[in-house]
């Protein structure tokens, strides 16, 4: 019986959306998350009788056909990049994207990775790095002795350094953005990773055309709505019973046929 198989396909979704809506849940407190939005799509339709062949008068054609839909599955996991609320830190090296934009840090092998998360702090040598320790790219090293970080909108750092009045230019933070965003590969610690399907970086300085401008001592909330989720952790949660209820109902009329033969 395919209503079987069509029920179980429409199980196998609602699954996967709860566990990507899990995933939101669980990052709606993690810096720059982007939340994500499980998409399907319906599979192949099996022809009972196909529209537009000549009907029982050969001047006329049947007007609709009989197709009879297979399921459901998954099409894409799509990455929702809107704005997070921003949040005051009052930490110097906190840095927000106000706008379109990807801060750029050196990966672990060199490669150019991205990330909206900008909870930046200083190492050893006074390069400026994510919590993980990935410098920011182009490379920024605030000076020894400096006693404060003043970093502008448009991504200019100074260094205010002990026993001097004028502010030291340190360098400026360039920002990368993609023509597809969504197609980025997410690699998990707030970094994520260019693709074919994202195209290649294109980078500018911030407050620029297509780039939002820097907020120093405020870092960006994930853009995760709570209310949202939970309405739609529901509404999968019914969907799936639904689909079992099918299963169900397609078992009892097997039943059925298999106690009337006997």
């Amino acid at each position: 019986m395919r209503a079987l198989s069509i029920a179980a396909t429409g199980m196998s979704a609602q699954q996967l959306n709860v566990e990507v809506i899990a995933n939101n849940i669980a990052n709606i407190n993690t810096t720059g998350y982007k939340r994500t939005r499980a998409e399907f799509t319906d599979l192949l339709y099996q022809v009972e009788r196909m529209q537009g062949i000549p009907a029982q008068s050969p001047d006329e054609v049947v007007p609709e056909g009989a197709q009879l839909g297979l399921g459901t599955r998954l099409a894409a996991i799509r990455l929702i990049n809107v704005q997070g609320p921003l949040a005051e830190t009052g930490n110097q090296l906190d840095l927000a994207l106000n706008g379109p934009g990807w801060f750029q840090v050196q990966g672990p092998d060199g490669e150019t990775l991205y990330t909206r998360s900008g909870s930046f702090n200083t190492n050893a040598t006074g390069q400026i790095v994510t919590t993980d320790g990935y410098p920011i790219e182009p490379a920024l090293t605030v000076p020894a002795g400096t006693t404060g970080v003043e970093i502008t909108e448009t991504g200019e750092v100074y260094a205010k350094l002990e026993g001097q009045a004028d502010l030291v230019a340190v360098g400026q933070i360039t920002l990368a953005n993609f023509t597809n965003a969504a197609g980025l590969n997410a690699l998990g610690g707030n970094l994520f990773q260019a693709t074919e399907a994202s195209g290649p970086a294109v980078t500018g300085l911030a407050g620029s055309i297509s780039f939002g401008t820097v907020r120093q001592g405020y870092l960006e909330n994930s853009n995760v709505d709570p209310i949202r989720e939970i309405t739609e952790l529901i509404s999968a949660q019914r969907a799936y019973e639904m689909n079992s209820k099918v299963i169900q109902a397609a078992d009892d009329m097997a039943g059925v046929v298999s106690k009337g033969i006997r």
